[in-house]
Formats: C-alpha cells, sequence, structure tokens
C-alpha cells in the first residue's frame, strides 16, 4: 500500500507531470468509454489519475501488456485481458465478453446518467480499443456510420479502413423490441 500511496503522491506533487496523449472521453446515452494508449510501468501513475478521474473500475486492455496491474489491483480496478491482432476485427468471444461487460457495467437503462466509465485501450488508442468502443455504441442504438463518427470526433485518426468495414458490416446483437405490450 504503500508504494501505491507514494505513486498517487509522486503524481500530485508533480502537477507537470502529464500524458502526452490524453484519454478520449466518448459518451453516448448512459455509456461512457476512456479510450487510451497503453500504459508503461514508468507512467501507470497517470494513467491510474485518469481512471480515478472519470471513476474507472474497469480496465479493458486489448493489446499485449505493457505494465503490471498490482497498483490496479489495489484499488479495486478490475483489467480485462482481451487481445487480437492489431489492425483487425475482435473475435466473436471478445465481442461477446465485451458486450457482457458494457451492460453489466451500464445497465439497460439508457435514460440515466453514467455513474462510472469502462477504460479501454489499445497500443495507440486508435484502432482495437475504439473499434470495440463502436460496437458498444451500435449495440446501443447508434447506426454504425454514426458510431464511428463519434468515435472519430474524441479520437482522431481512429479506426483504419478494414476496422471501419467491420463496423459498417457490423449486426446489432440485441433485438429491437418494442417497448409496447399486446394485449
Amino acid at each position: 500500500m504503500a508504494t501505491l500511496t507514494t505513486t498517487a503522491a509522486s503524481v500530485r506533487s508533480h502537477p507537470e507531470a502529464r500524458l502526452l496523449n490524453r484519454p478520449a472521453v466518448i459518451e453516448y446515452k448512459h455509456m461512457r468509454f476512456l479510450v487510451s494508449d497503453a500504459p508503461a510501468d514508468s507512467n501507470l501513475p497517470l494513467y491510474i489519475a485518469e481512471f480515478e478521474k472519470h471513476r474507472s473500475r474497469n480496465v479493458v486492455r486489448v493489446c499485449d501488456p505493457t505494465y503490471g496491474t498490482t497498483a490496479l489491483d489495489k484499488l479495486g480496478i478490475k483489467v480485462f485481458d482481451w487481445p487480437f491482432g492489431d489492425g483487425e476485427g475482435p473475435p466473436p468471444l471478445i465481442t461477446r465478453d465485451w458486450l457482457h461487460l458494457v451492460n453489466s457495467v451500464f445497465g439497460k437503462d439508457d435514460q440515466q446518467q453514467p455513474k462510472e466509465s469502462i477504460a479501454i485501450h489499445c497500443v495507440a488508442g486508435l484502432g482495437r480499443a475504439p473499434l470495440l468502443v463502436a460496437i458498444a455504441l451500435v449495440e446501443a442504438g447508434l447506426t454504425p456510420e454514426e458510431s464511428i463518427a463519434r468515435v472519430r470526433e474524441k479520437r482522431r485518426g481512429a479506426l483504419n479502413a478494414k476496422q471501419s468495414k467491420f463496423i459498417l458490416d457490423y449486426k446489432r446483437k440485441k433485438s429491437l423490441k418494442s417497448k409496447c405490450t399486446i394485449l
């Protein structure tokens, strides 16, 4: 715990220390995502400060590990390791697990303001992480084109041509059931 306290104190005592690539907050309805590049052990305290600022209790790592998770574990921040190929779409199992996490964190009440965010990162924060966020946005009701635009509005340069095509071809998993009841 002393290491964690020292780490948090060092970030506060050095206000000039900051991330070169600021994480992007992407919100839609009841969801909030914090998309970033990959932390390293050397700058993890700066990322932890961002996670705490945006109330991220879950971090999704879709690239190979670049940092240890002990400091996050001590803070009760859960790290999900779901790596997949750079420039590729996610495998179906990762998509399933991602959507399960999104639903468990944000629930289904899309009228409610998000109480927390899900932090997600890949190496540069421009491909795999934004792709999963775009999938969640489509599941929440945006068209594929709208989801790509919303992600790129907040994370310039996000989603290569192959990933954009993946989103454009993506079919929602949720049913579009009407909220009315037939008696």
